[in-house]
């Protein structure tokens, strides 16, 4: 069954015909087994996609499976990003080029523990409007994105003589309701956008009655027992294949506060081993996770579950490490796959890694406290959230003035989701979503005194029932002792970029006062390398203009993946923002990553 892939791949130039047999993918007429690897062209810096799918190819894949993130594409209302590390187009093109078929995941939702599942966060602004369903306001906002990415991709459909074999719409719904209705108002929407090839849908087992669209291709995710792979897709698809995967998990995400996930390379191999021998198509969540930059990360949250936000490393224990280099699952996979090759085919030589560097002492010259650099606020009686305030991401600033004298408890309802509570400058604790912790004890406040909350966008809800509950800041009120305070000012803090600060080499810092930290230093050579922020608090690092993620000491994750070439020979910048340690005056730079060390403070 595997010949039709390789045989193909030489040279996708000629046009394709793609469809479903009753067991299997038909290539023009021949059977075709996918063996597909999922790689999101925005977690990997667009400078290193096409070798990463030489990686691909190395270890066996002949498919690319990848999401589109709504909110990279059109991050204000109505104004389109397609360029860059945006550009999916480019990244389709490379995989064909490279000789990889791709399967597009462009659902408007994606979950894949990105901010907000991938909806744009303009969605919230309006406090009515309901994602995920047939409220008008949202499919018209839906439909006008699809449109915009199918003169994108469309012209790259296998339809097209492209390689893109075929298209999944919406993501795992069954896990979320069970209208087909607005499943099917989908399916109308990607067909007037110009998808005109094959449709699927993707669900876990048990969701998968609730989430497949009757005639069209019902894949399952995380189940790799071939017999019931086979007997769940039968049950919904008029008792034929073809028997598809569409996630099958190789490896797991990390949350803070959590052990860095692993899985047992030999068994996940004796899993795919397994799969490929029945005929089963596949696709490997992650076969190269990368990072997630700047506050693009979602979070968790059940009824029984707190709410619990991901980290940057989107490293997954994948084939691929979140740098790009080859695991040792990434080598047993490719002795599975080879075993499952035609005779007298072979794979294409394994890559060489790439090379590391170390950068010691990087000096912090140049310090700023938050404080010092306030702006102009908006004034409002009551607290307004960031979608109010027309803000996505980043921090604000709450601050107002006691009245009277006062102490008792300080609550703030409905906080989301990191907050630090100060008064007259000075730190007096911290509230934090994830603890379930909203308020805390204030004591001898006296009239006049300031009273501030810095307010963090730890990640919107990417996945579950909160989704369309997600707007953040300060969503309700604050209450002292049970009494409403009021007479609010906001100052926001974006950090699109860390422009505008202003800078000194001694400027006084307040006791444990968040600030920014700027230093400069020379390269000679340029490698991939590894920011140590054990030493630091909770924030996030701009590198040379670029906002290269978040880091957090309670771990796992203690450092930050800098790729080599985002990195200049000559000078370099770098803007550390800690919110909760100061003092810093210098940084470094390792080797390799520290992704499992976590801290119990």
């Amino acid at each position: 069954m595997l010949m039709a892939a390789f045989t193909s791949l030489n040279a996708q130039t000629a046009k394709h015909t793609f469809a479903l047999g009753d067991t299997a993918f038909m290539l023009d007429g021949k059977p075709l087994q996918l063996i597909s690897g999922e790689m999101h062209c925005y977690r990997v810096p667009r400078e290193y996609w096409r070798s990463r799918m030489k990686m691909a190819k190395a270890m066996g894949l002949n498919t690319i499976g990848t999401y589109v993130f709504w909110n990279a594409h059109e991050p204000v209302q109505g104004t389109y990003d397609f360029t860059g590390n945006n550009d999916i187009a480019e990244f389709v093109k490379i995989a064909k080029e490279e000789g990889l078929w791709v399967v597009m995941r462009p659902s408007p939702y994606a979950c894949a523990e990105w901010e907000f599942g991938g909806y744009p966060w303009w969605l919230l602004k309006d406090k009515d409007l309901k994602v995920r369903g047939k409220d008008p306001k949202f499919l018209q906002a839906y439909k006008n994105y699809v449109m915009q990415v199918g003169k994108q991709l469309s012209p790259y459909l296998v339809t097209n003589g492209g390689n893109i074999l075929m298209v999944q719409i919406e993501n795992e719904y069954g896990s979320y309701s069970n209208d087909k209705e607005y499943l099917d108002i989908n399916r109308k929407i990607f067909r007037e956008a110009g998808f005109d090839g094959v449709l699927f849908t993707c669900d876990g087992p048990s969701q998968l009655p609730a989430g497949y669209l009757p005639g069209y291709l019902p894949a399952v995710n995380g189940l790799d027992n071939p017999k019931e792979v086979k007997a769940l897709i039968n049950k919904y698809h008029d008792g034929k294949g073809p028997y598809y995967i569409a996630e099958w998990y190789p490896g797991w995400f990390d949350s803070w506060g959590t052990p860095h996930a692993t899985t047992k390379a030999d068994e996940d191999a004796k899993k795919l081993d397994e799969v490929l021998a029945a005929g089963i198509s596949i696709n490997m969540y992650m076969f190269h996770g990368g990072t997630t930059r700047a506050f693009m990360n979602g979070a968790n949250m059940s009824k029984k579950d707190p709410y619990s936000p991901q980290t940057s490393s989107y490293d997954y224990d994948a084939p691929l490490d979140e740098s790009g280099n080859p695991t040792a699952k990434f080598f047993k996979f490719r002795e599975v796959i080879q075993k499952h090759l035609p005779a007298g085919v072979t794979l294409p030589p394994v890559p060489a890694s790439s090379k590391t560097i170390a950068i010691p002492n990087i000096a912090l010259w140049d310090r700023t406290p938050l404080f010092a650099n306030l702006g102009k606020p908006v004034i409002n009686e009551k607290p307004l959230c960031f979608e109010d305030l027309n803000q996505g991401y980043g921090f604000v600033l709450y601050r107002t003035t006691l009245k009277s004298a006062a102490e008792g408890l300080l609550k703030v309802k409905e906080m989301r989701d990191y907050a630090i509570v100060y008064l007259n400058n000075k730190r007096i604790g911290v509230l934090d979503r994830h603890l379930r912790l909203d308020s805390l004890q204030l004591n001898a406040a006296k009239k006049g005194d300031v009273l501030d909350i810095l307010v963090e966008n730890n990640g919107r809800i990417n996945y579950g029932p909160y989704l369309t509950d997600n707007r953040q800041g300060i969503t309700e009120k604050v209450t002292l002792n049970g009494e409403e305070l009021l007479g609010w000012k906001m100052y926001k803090f974006p950090f699109e970029s860390t422009a505008g600060f202003k800078y000194a080499t001694n400027k006084d810092i307040y006791e444990l006062e968040p600030a920014l930290y700027k230093g400069r230093f020379m390269l000679t050579k340029t490698g991939d390398t590894y920011l140590d922020l054990s030493k630091f608090g909770k924030g996030f690092v701009f590198l040379n203009g670029r906002n290269i993620g978040k880091y957090w000491n309670v771990g796992p994750q203690q450092t930050l993946y800098i790729p080599a070439g985002w990195l200049k020979k000559g000078l370099n910048e770098i803007v550390v923002f800690d919110e909760l340690k100061n003092g810093h005056t210098q940084i470094a730079a390792l080797d390799h990553p520290i992704l499992n060390q976590v801290v119990k403070d």
